[in-house]
C-alpha cells in the first residue's frame, strides 16, 4: 500500500509491508524533512558509505558509547512527483531512529514522536477497520469532498473489498488478474475500461485514484457492478479464470443496463469528464486506504 504521510505539511511517501506488518518510509523524504535541505538526495549521496549501485546503503550513525553502527536500507518502488513508480531508498522506523541520530536537526525529536504516532495508528487500524475508515472520512473532508460523496465512496471501499475477498476465494491472487476483472465490470457498467475512463476525465498521473474522481452516480453504478459481481460468483462458485472473467461481465452488464435507464430518464450521460482537480491542490496525494483497493 502506497501512499503519503505528512510531518509538518511536507510530503513523505511511505509503504506498508503487508508480510512484515510494518511501514517503509522514503529515506530521501526523511533526510528532506530533516535537513530543509534544497537537494535532499545530494545530501543523502553524503551520508552513503557504500558502492552507489550496491543494494544496500549502510548510513553510519554514532552511538552513545561512540560506536558506528550501520542500517541497512533496502529498495523500494515508490510512486514519484510525475506518478510514476521508482525503486528508492526505504527504511523502517527502526532503521529511520537510527538515520536520525546521524542527522543535527531540531525537528529530530517531533519526528521520532511522529513515527510512533504512525506505527500506532496503524495497529490500532489493524485492530479495528472501523477506526481505519473513520480516518479515511476526516482525510476526504480535509481535502474538500461532500460528505454524501464521502459515505458513498467509502462503501464503494468496502463493496470493492469484498469483491476482492470473493476472488480470493476462487483462487485469484495476482493483481493483473484483478485489473483484467475490473476492467470487464467496468467496460460493461461505462462502456469504458479504468485506464480510458482516467484519460476522459483528465487524470494523467498513476497515483491518481479514478474513483476519487467520480461522480455520486458513477460511484453508485460503480459499487451495483462490482456487488452483483461479488453475488453472481458466491453463488455459482466459478472455478477458472475464464469462468469468473464472465461472470465479472454479467455483473457489469447489470449496471450498464440500470445506468443507460437512468440516463434515458435524466436526459444526460452519468459517464462524466468532470474531476475534483480543481477543487485543491490533492491532485498530488494519495490517501491511506484501510486496504488495497485495486481498482485498476
Amino acid at each position: 500500500m502506497n501512499n503519503i504521510k505528512l510531518f509538518q505539511e511536507k510530503k513523505i511517501r511511505s509503504v506498508w509491508n503487508e508480510e512484515e506488518q510494518q511501514w517503509y518510509f522514503s529515506v530521501v523524504d526523511v533526510v528532506g524533512v530533516l535537513t530543509d535541505s534544497v537537494n535532499p538526495t545530494d545530501y543523502l549521496k553524503k551520508m552513503r558509505k557504500n558502492e552507489p549501485d550496491s543494494a544496500v546503503v549502510q548510513f553510519p550513525y554514532q552511538n552513545d558509547g561512540g560506536v558506528y553502527l550501520g542500517t541497512t536500507c533496502p529498495q523500494v518502488e515508490m510512486v514519484t512527483d510525475t506518478g510514476k513508480k521508482r525503486k528508492t531508498l526505504a527504511a523502517n522506523v527502526q532503521a529511520l531512529f537510527r538515520i536520525i541520530q546521524s542527522i543535527p536537526s531540531p525537528k529530530a525529536e517531533p519526528f521520532k514522536l511522529w513515527l510512533a504516532q504512525v506505527g500506532y495508528e496503524r495497529v490500532q487500524e489493524i485492530e479495528n477497520p472501523e477506526l481505519a475508515q473513520e480516518r479515511m472520512k476526516e482525510l476526504y473532508e480535509q481535502k474538500g469532498y461532500p460528505k454524501d460523496w464521502i459515505d458513498k465512496r467509502l462503501r464503494g471501499i468496502a463493496i470493492r473489498q469484498n469483491l476482492t475477498d470473493e476472488w480470493k476465494e476462487r483462487g485469484i491472487t495476482e493483481k493483473s488478474d484483478y485489473a483484467i476483472l475490473t476492467a470487464e465490470i467496468s467496460r460493461a457498467t461505462f462502456g469504458l475500461t479504468p485506464s480510458d475512463y482516467k484519460i476522459y476525465k483528465g487524470l494523467t498521473k498513476k497515483n491518481q485514484n479514478l474513483r476519487d474522481h467520480m461522480s455520486d452516480l458513477e460511484l453508485i453504478f460503480t459499487m451495483l457492478g462490482e456487488r452483483v459481481t461479488t453475488e453472481i460468483s458466491q453463488k455459482e462458485k466459478p472455478d477458472t479464470f475464464t469462468k469468473s472473467k464472465q461472470v465479472a461481465q454479467r455483473g457489469g452488464n447489470v449496471a450498464g443496463v440500470a445506468r443507460e435507464q437512468a440516463e434515458k430518464e435524466l436526459g444526460r450521460s452519468v459517464v462524466s469528464p468532470e474531476n475534483f482537480l480543481l477543487d485543491s491542490d490533492k491532485q498530488n496525494d494519495t490517501l491511506e486506504l484501510p486496504f488495497l483497493e485495486n481498482d485498476e
